[in-house]
Order: C-alpha cells, then structure tokens, then sequence
C-alpha cells in the first residue's frame, strides 16, 4: 500500500485530494496546515498525524525515513507561491510529489526543479484534471488539426468579499487570475489545439479578456470573478465553451477527476513538469507583456 502525506490540509481542493488517496486504497499518515480546521480527515483518515508547522512536518518526514516508514508520495495543497519551496522540501525527504495547479508562478522555477528530480530521482506529477474529463477526451479524439478552429471560452466563477482579503486576492501569492484559474483553462486549451501563437489581453483585476492564437484555434477568452458578469442571477460558476458554433457542455462530470488522475499517477501515467510547462510560460508572457 502506497503512503501519503499532505501539505495544505484545510484548503477549499484537498478533500478532493484526500477522498482520492482513500479511493486508490493507499494511506495517508500526516497532514499540515497552520489552519487547524481539518476535523473532515476524521472521515477518511482519523489516524493521521497532524502538525500545525511545516518545520515539524518536515521532521517527521525524515523521521518516518530513518524509522523505514516510507512516505511514498507528498500531495500539496498549499497556496500558489509556496508550491515550489513545498515540493522541494519534499523531494530532499525523498518523496514525489503530486501538486495542485499551477505547479510554479515562474517558469525558470520549472527548470530548477526538473533538475532537482534528477537529483534526488523522483518525480513531480501535477493535476491537470480537465485533460481527463470525458467531454474532453472526446472532443480530442474527433478534432481535426489541419483546419484553424474558432473557439469561445467563457468560465465566470463568482467570488464573495473574503477573496479580496485571501491569499487568493492577493496577485504575489496567487498570480492573480490568470494563474488562480486561467491555468486550467489555457492548459486545455494547448491540449485541444497546439502551442501557442501570440495573444492579447485586457487584464483587469477581477476580470481578464482577450484572444489567444493558437496552432489550430483562434480562442476569444473571457475569465471573471466577478458576480455581475454572470448571465443569470443564481450565484454558480457559468462556464461555455463553444467551437466551430458548436457549444460543449463540460460543467458535469467534475467529481471522479482528481480520483482519476491519482490513479494515472499510480499507474505511471500522471502528468509531470513539462506537460504544464507550455501553459505556465503563456501565462508568464502574458503577465509580462499587460
């Protein structure tokens, strides 16, 4: 049986990354996070570990090691700017690691860490969850890459006032949207229709629109989180993608993908560092160039 543990145990995605751990039937021995509000583990894991600090985390890792309890895999669900001192703390325990998006806020960050999994020889696997949903899967099956598609994308989740005061609403610790969301979006899109041409943007604080050019796609993209460019009153993400005037529905079927991708990752087939390397400059770019 496989073991686990888990860096950012009271955030809004790691139950998702704690119910796939119990999917796959592996163990997970210790959490961290300086929020102690973590009483959910009670249902799926009540024997793990808890530490408030990471620096006693991070002994009990090397404890765990020395004591030949190996910790087979770090799952890190910590906030965007801390993902890269994250991973590295647990590779030089020498565990992989499986991180939540964006895997890094730099993309020369990307490389220190390719590097440091040749060091250490482990691995660094990222959920890209959107490349396994079904209507995905499908639509790259069916896609034809000769022509140059016309893409709508839309995604509005709304946000209430705490976001703003979060680390989430702060850009140095989040990346501000285009990390925060665009990340999974644009890493979708590079997996439907190639790498990326040029772009433009207008780029506003709760709101980024623009055209991304890709090798078989032009994409009219509008990312928001703000309430009011939603196109009905109940407060529910909004999402569309439309190709060719034809739209897709992928709003369904969000539930069994964190489950799915722990699984590829087990069996060898997760997505690693360069797989999200082509989003990650685009988004860099972007940044650079607004």
């Amino acid at each position: 049986m496989k073991n686990f543990a888990l860096i950012g145990a009271a955030g809004y995605i790691a139950k998702r990354h704690v119910e796939a751990i119990k999917n796959i039937k592996a163990g997970l021995t210790m959490i961290c996070d300086p929020n102690d509000n973590v009483g959910y583990i009670d249902s799926y894991f009540p024997d793990s570990l808890y530490f408030k600090e990471i620096e006693r985390f991070d002994r009990q890792l090397s404890r765990s090691e020395f004591n030949k309890e190996k910790i087979d895999y770090v799952s890190i669900c910590s906030p965007n700017y801390l993902h890269d001192s994250h991973i590295r703390l647990s590779l030089r325990n020498n565990c992989n690691v499986i991180c939540e998006k964006p895997l890094v806020l730099k993309s020369e960050h990307l490389n220190m860490l390719s590097e440091l999994e040749k060091r250490y020889d482990k691995r660094i696997y990222t959920i890209l969850q959107l490349r396994h949903h079904p209507v995905i899967m499908k639509m790259k099956q069916e896609l034809i890459n000769n022509i140059k598609h016309k893409v709508t994308l839309k995604y509005i989740t709304p946000r209430g006032k705490w976001y703003d005061y979060s680390w989430k609403g702060d850009f140095d610790k989040s990346g501000g949207i285009l990390f925060n969301i665009g990340i999974h979006f644009f890493d979708m899109l590079i997996f439907l229709f190639g790498r990326p041409i040029d772009f433009s943007i207008d780029n506003q604080k709760k709101t980024v629109k623009g055209i991304l050019n890709l090798e078989n796609a032009e994409v009219n993209f509008n990312l928001s989180i703000d309430k009011d460019n939603l196109p009905y009153k109940e407060w529910k993400p909004y999402r569309s993608l439309i190709i060719d005037n034809n739209e897709f529905n992928f709003s369904e079927g969000f539930t069994e993908l964190h489950n799915i991708s722990y699984q590829k990752i087990i069996d060898g087939a997760g997505f690693g560092i360069e797989d999200v390397r082509p989003a990650v400059e685009l988004i860099e770019n972007m940044l650079n160039n607004d």
